[in-house]
């Protein structure tokens, strides 16, 4: 099976990254892509948000961004993964949202750990989940979906793969800055090598933000990364990896701890 990390550099401008997602979906589809995982706040990104401009800017999940993203997941029957602001009571929600090969909403995951981290105070704007485990079948794997900061959390990683993940997609905007690149591909390596699954970090470019999307196999080995600049990359993924993986490295068999969130 293949699957697509599909990397852009969002604005406040709603059509103009629709129209950004739709070619980059496209092009995936066009290889042969399953799954296509578009960044965090694909739907709008503003490098200095306030909560107002976030409330303004949110929607909800049968608004216009997720019905756009329903029509592109059934012309080209992919599953596509992206990120919105979602209206959610007095703070907007960081959502990614997951849309069937037949155009139906598969799932919402709404983001855990909001970015209160390197002089960011995300938690100002935008309201915390409680921690639910977004799981979706996709052809013979399944794939948890988790956001940005999320991946500095072992736990996060590990509570979707209890839940029978063997793909986590991680739709994020991974902030530029000193040693930045360096965490993406470790923690995204890492989080791969621990659990043996697969790993598809989608990032944002453009200023302010990293780039640098990559897709991990089960054992941490790097399958593709992009640059800095909007594209597509594409991979193949199967259970037999994951299973031929698990049997030579059994860690997960032989873990001693449970996750429990609290």
């Amino acid at each position: 099976m293949r699957m697509a990390l599909a990397q852009l550099a969002a604005t406040t401008d709603k059509a103009a990254n629709l129209h950004a997602a739709s070619a980059l979906v496209a092009r995936a589809a066009a290889d042969g892509a399953a799954l296509v995982v578009l960044p965090e706040y694909t739907m709008s990104w503003d490098p200095r948000p306030d909560a107002a401009h976030l409330r303004e800017q949110a929607e909800p999940l049968d608004g216009a961004f997720v019905t756009a993203l329903a029509g592109l997941a059934r012309e080209h029957h992919v599953t596509v993964l992206a990120g919105m602001t979602e209206t959610a009571g007095d703070r907007p929600a960081n959502t990614v949202v997951a849309l069937g090969p037949d155009g139906a909403l598969a799932g919402a995951y709404r983001k855990v750990h909001l970015y209160d981290a390197f002089g960011d105070r995300e938690s100002d704007r935008l309201a915390a989940a409680v921690p639910e485990p977004l799981v979706l079948p996709v052809g013979d794997l399944h794939v948890g979906v988790m956001t940005c900061y999320d991946l500095r959390f072992p736990e996060m990683a590990r509570f979707l793969v209890d839940a029978g993940a063997d793909v986590l997609a991680v739709p994020a905007t991974w902030m530029a800055g000193p040693g930045k690149a360096t965490h993406w591909q470790v923690l995204a390596r890492a989080r791969a090598i621990e659990n043996t699954v697969y790993v598809l970090a989608s990032g944002q470019c453009g200023r302010h933000r990293t780039g640098r999307s990559l897709a991990v196999d089960p054992s941490g080995e790097v399958l593709a990364e992009l640059g800095e600049e909007p594209g597509v990359a594409v991979v193949e993924a199967s259970a037999q990896k994951v299973g031929a993986v698990r049997e030579r490295n059994p860690s997960l068999a032989n873990r001693r701890f449970a996750v429990v969130p609290r």
